[in-house]
């Protein structure tokens, strides 16, 4: 299910056609309630000649597609029954008043312990199209993750040609080494952890590799079909280009949104990102096969996974000379080529027509502007380190604050407020309290505070956040992901934020609506959301090693007055810590 090629059929006409899942149950209430059990197991797995034991979902590498319809009631219980504690997040779901199951360890759940279990319960509201879900713990999402596919209603179609089958691909990231050990040795040393060694399309590394050529995931076409391809950039710490030799892709959603179709031959995509495109197989079969590659887009200073994951797209024929036809590789653009992804992220939009609106907010309540980046903190006494200087260790913040995890869940905390004070703070900075030439030559003192601190805002209060990289450590692009929320990105650039000057372009007409967004390497990205979802919803850079690094902040959305404004109590299974 997880590691094989096969394609689903998008004929989901009938609720038995999701019985062909063992984990989808129906019930008989007008919604549907879909049940799945994850068990959270150690499973040997091979890549590369090498034979580990990785944490995975079922056994399986990826984890089990979870399908669902827009409005279903999705419910999950996880077992967890490995020595590591676990949490699911589920990527770019809204959890509209059910923030406790969103997943992030410590931040909305204590994690589930060893021989423990969770039931995640929530419904799909308002969304559809391509999400995925992962452990939010550590580094263990490396190897437990896996689609969420999010189907329109039922009689409902998509804004585009239904496609003859959909294809989920998930872009990974394959370590020899266990990622775990990676990045521990990384926080003790506070020197860049060791890269992976492998990208991988759905679990595969393909024909690049050194002892890799039966690991390849092949996608076989019909000549003159359509296929939906629902990518997902599932990767620790590189953004990806992705293309199909002599072939164009037309992009036609982005985070499970969907935008304003355009023609492409190559993808960007950041880790924490979706995007579904159109391949049409040629008409006639061609006498050739087709490498699809994807490699890193990298900007920062430190060292990443310079390698490249091949699949390959093959036509369907009569014919069984595959051997002879010719091997057809698709171009890419540069490591480093800044002014093609800006180019590329520019021509995402909204559709922005009534039965799919772009709901800018027009006028903002509260403005923040928050800096991105790297920094340093002391090494510790009596110990030499691996960070910019042996006494300085790597570390990462928003406006100069490296954000601490608690010892208890934050959501917790703020819900039975008598104790949230020993928890957390809400005074974290709304603008970087040190003005500097963020994008110039940086400061010399690049040492950071560390912290618990939440920005707390009212129910329904309109956000503009402008998000400014820093050459702190050197410019690097950071893929930024708000949980509980999506929002619009209504304007980007390079160089320093200008508040006088930008504003006055802001797209607030059909901005692209995401969930996840790179901030551009040397510049800026400025995005608002109307805080309509009451909780404890975390703000992070999707690269692991940032967020190791403690590169986020939390937002608490205050309760508003309605019933149906207010979180409700948590779940009688709450994890404790």
């Amino acid at each position: 299910m997880g590691t094989s090629p096969e394609i689903i059929m998008i004929l989901f006409v009938a609720v038995g056609c999701f019985m062909a899942y063992p984990e989808a149950v129906s019930s008989k209430h007008t919604g549907i309630t879909r049940h799945y059990t994850f068990n959270i197991k150690l499973k040997n797995i091979t890549r590369l000649c090498h034979t580990k034991s990785i944490v995975t979902v079922n056994g399986k590498f990826p984890g089990p597609r979870v399908i669902i319809r827009e409005g279903d009631r999705l419910v999950v219980k996880v077992v967890n029954h490995v020595p590591n504690n676990i949490s699911i997040h589920w990527h770019g779901v809204r959890q509209l008043r059910s923030g406790w199951a969103d997943g992030p360890s410590y931040i909305t759940q204590c994690p589930i312990q060893t021989g423990h279990s969770y039931v995640y319960n929530f419904t799909i509201t308002g969304q559809r199209g391509t999400l995925f879900w992962h452990a939010h713990i550590s580094w263990l999402r490396a190897t437990v993750y896996g689609p969420l596919i999010i189907l329109p209603r039922r009689n409902e179609s998509y804004p585009f040609v239904k496609p003859y089958k959909e294809v989920p691909i998930l872009f990974g990231e394959w370590f020899n080494a266990d990622p775990e050990a990676v990045i521990n040795q990384s926080l003790q040393t506070g020197g860049g952890p060791n890269v992976s060694d492998a990208y991988t399309f759905n679990g595969l590394p393909g024909p690049l590799y050194n002892c890799s050529a039966k690991d390849t995931y092949k996608l076989k076409v019909k000549p003159g079909k359509t296929y939906l391809l629902r990518l997902t950039n599932a990767a620790l710490n590189d953004e990806l280009f992705f293309s199909i030799a002599d072939h164009s892709l037309t992009v036609v959603e982005a985070d499970a949104v969907y935008v304003k179709p355009f023609e492409t031959n190559v993808l960007m995509i950041t880790p924490g990102q979706t995007t579904n495109v159109l391949l049409t197989a040629k008409s006639t079969a061609p006498n050739a096969t087709f490498l699809m590659l994807a490699r890193p887009y990298a900007t920062g200073m430190g060292t990443f996974d310079n390698t490249t994951v091949a699949g390959i797209l093959e036509y369907e024929t009569p014919s069984s000379s595959l051997k002879n036809r010719p091997l057809l590789k698709p171009g890419l653009p540069a490591i480093n080529a800044t002014n093609f992804v800006a180019n590329f992220t520019s021509k995402f939009r909204s559709l922005a027509t009534a039965k799919f609106p772009a709901n800018v907010p027009q006028k903002v309540d509260k403005k923040f502007f928050f800096t991105v980046g790297l920094g340093t903190k002391p090494c510790p006494k009596n110990q030499t380190c691996q960070g910019p200087t042996n006494t300085t260790k790597f570390a990462a913040s928003m406006n100069n604050i490296s954000f601490s995890l608690p010892r208890t869940a934050l959501l917790q905390s703020h819900f039975f407020s008598h104790y949230s004070r020993r928890v957390y703070a809400i005074d974290f900075p709304p603008f970087p309290q040190i003005p500097f030439n963020y994008t110039g030559t940086p400061p010399n003192n690049t040492l950071i505070n560390n912290g618990t601190k939440l920005v707390a805002i009212p129910f329904n209060t309109s956000v503009e956040v402008v998000l400014q990289d820093t050459s702190i450590l050197g410019a690097e692009s950071h893929p930024l992901h708000l949980h509980g929320y999506n929002f619009y990105v209504v304007g980007q650039g390079f160089g320093n934020f200008d508040p006088e000057n930008d504003p006055p372009k802001f797209n607030l007409v059909d901005p692209v609506e995401r969930n996840t967004v790179g901030v551009p390497s040397g510049g800026w990205v400025a995005i608002r959301f109307q805080a309509d979802n009451p909780g404890v919803w975390l703000m992070h850079c999707h690269f692991d090693v940032h967020q190791s690094w403690s590169l986020g902040m939390a937002w608490i959305v205050l309760d508003g007055e309605l019933p149906n404004q207010k979180l409700p109590p948590p779940p009688s299974d709450l994890p404790k810590c």
